[in-house]
């Protein structure tokens, strides 16, 4: 089992910047993939973000983040932030970190475990 904790939401103005970050703790050492997804109200839970393990780290982004998010972790897969520049409305969203250990990391049956989710507001 992985438990995963997200951290760092909150409200922000458009334009403005916020830092999420995911605390990975019990059998991570399974773990090849972990991602971010985003759920706006009356909408479908999205892709966000990816970071996988493969030789080295390689990283994948929605195209609506692209250019303005940026997922890192560390080498260990403990904590896997994802910093959020430029925020615009429709990040407005509730954010979750999700953990796999196979599978093509932008797709949601990828990831085995789920965080509780934190939520982002971003005001216009």
């Amino acid at each position: 089992q992985v438990q995963l904790v997200e951290t760092g939401g909150g409200l922000v103005q458009a334009g403005g910047s916020l830092r999420l970050s995911c605390a990975a703790s019990g059998r991570t050492f399974g773990t090849y993939v972990m991602g971010w997804f985003r759920q706006a109200p009356g909408k479908e839970r999205e892709f966000v973000a990816a970071i996988w393990w493969s030789g080295g780290k390689t990283t994948s982004y929605a195209d609506s983040v692209k250019g303005r998010f940026i997922i890192s972790a560390d080498n260990a897969k403990i904590t896997v932030y994802l910093q959020m520049n430029s925020l615009k409305p429709e990040d407005t969203a509730l954010y979750y970190c999700a953990a796999g250990e196979t599978g093509w990391p932008t797709m949601e049956r990828t990831y085995r475990y789920w965080g509780q989710g934190t939520q982002v507001t971003v005001s216009s």
